[in-house]
């Protein structure tokens, strides 16, 4: 089974740390699909700033339409989380 080093809250700094810090902030917690990220700060900026353009940019859905694609979409591919 792959493995990728995690980076942790107290050995986390510049991007990843502030990157872990808004996840946290904005979720109550760091999921997995951006702590998985941690290792490439770079990235993990990039797909949170996606995320954010996604979810909370102009749009003409709502913000529960967008949520519940992501549920759909989620659960056709058979993610847990």
């Amino acid at each position: 089974m792959p493995y990728i080093q995690q980076v942790s809250d107290a050995d986390a700094t510049g991007d990843a740390k502030r990157e872990l810090d808004l996840s946290a902030k904005r979720a109550g917690r760091v999921w997995n699909i951006v702590r998985i990220m941690t290792p490439n700060p770079a990235v993990l900026r990039a797909s949170m700033q996606l995320y954010k353009a996604i979810m909370y940019g102009e749009s003409p859905l709502s913000r529960a339409q967008r949520e519940m694609l992501a549920v759909v979409v989620s659960r056709q591919n058979d993610c847990v989380y």
